[in-house]
């Protein structure tokens, strides 16, 4: 078969395979291009046979990506965000858009920043649309390298084709309930003979920091629970002698709540680098760029004068 060429293909079949790579869903496609279904599904048809590649299969009720679609999705959607600016003219209005923005953040954040960053979008963008993940749902839909996600606040690290800007340092302290029998200061005896929960936000994704620092005191961390979240951590510490190292904003907030107390330890303090991420597929799209600086300035801590 004769290579595609540019020349000769359509381009609305491109617009028409991004609608339903973001859409996940060829009846939401339809819709939002104001055609029907069965078109959508000719143009998909059309566009396999010059691709040479299925694009598109069918999940639950709704379709997911071949590896060419989803590798095909993050130049096509910028290819075509490009397009559209240079063919139409349209600025970027933080007051008028409507554009969906992706946020992926564990549940501490959800719980202690969220409010205030939802709360500044409705001034700020108040016609954008906010979908907040979690961050075993980042994974699971490809990382920032993904069409899913447009930035992520979390722990992780600089890694190629993203960008990532510091935003504050999270304290990571241990914590027990109230009427728990261990003091409010332990020895690296006592630290040891507890058991912890511990939490894995992703498989695969524990907290090596804490537990390199218990290797390296030489203090034993049994570990008699695995959770995905913190908040499901601490309302287990809340209900059994069990305890876990949670971070201190999470525990200012859910603390009095639950009943929780800090213990202090031996071991050296830790602290946890709060990164903003983001990929370069999304850098200079102004929506973007409009979101993460809301981001930064809702999150980061604000210094004295």
């Amino acid at each position: 078969m004769i290579a595609p060429s540019l020349a000769t293909l359509d381009l609305n079949l491109l617009l028409v395979l991004d609608t339903v790579l973001v859409e996940r869903s060829v009846v939401r496609a339809a819709r939002r291009l104001h055609v029907t279904p069965s078109a959508i599904s000719n143009a998909l048809a059309r566009l396999r046979d010059v691709l040479e590649d299925p694009l598109l299969v069918r999940s639950g009720r709704g379709v997911v990506p071949t590896p060419r679609a989803a590798a095909l999705a993050p130049a096509l959607a910028h290819a075509l965000r490009d397009l559209e600016q240079a063919v139409l003219g349209r600025s970027f209005d933080p007051a008028t858009t409507e554009r969906r923005l992706t946020l992926a953040i564990a549940d501490v954040i959800q719980i202690v920043k969220l409010p205030k960053i939802v709360a500044a979008l409705a001034a700020k963008m108040p016609r954008a649309r906010l979908r907040v993940l979690s961050i075993d749902t980042l994974f699971a839909s490809g990382g920032l390298a993904g069409p899913e996600v447009d930035v992520v606040i979390g722990a992780g690290e600089k890694s190629p084709g993203t960008r990532a800007q510091p935003l504050y340092e999270e304290q990571i302290v241990l914590v027990a309930r109230a009427g728990h029998s261990v003091g409010r200061r332990v020895t690296k005896a006592r630290l040891s003979a507890l058991r912890h929960v511990d939490v894995q936000v992703a498989p695969g994704h524990g907290n090596r920091s804490l537990a390199a620092r218990y290797a390296a005191a030489g203090v034993a961390r049994e570990v008699a629970v695995v959770v995905p979240t913190f908040t499901a951590a601490a309302a287990i510490v809340a209900q059994t002698d069990l305890v876990a190292s949670l971070p201190a904003s999470l525990v200012g907030v859910l603390g009095p709540r639950l009943a929780l107390r800090r213990i202090a330890t031996p071991l050296a303090p830790l602290a946890m680098t709060i990164n903003l991420l983001w990929h370069e597929r999304t850098h200079e799209d102004p929506a973007a760029r409009a979101f993460r600086e809301l981001l930064v300035e809702v999150t980061a801590p604000r210094t004295s004068t």
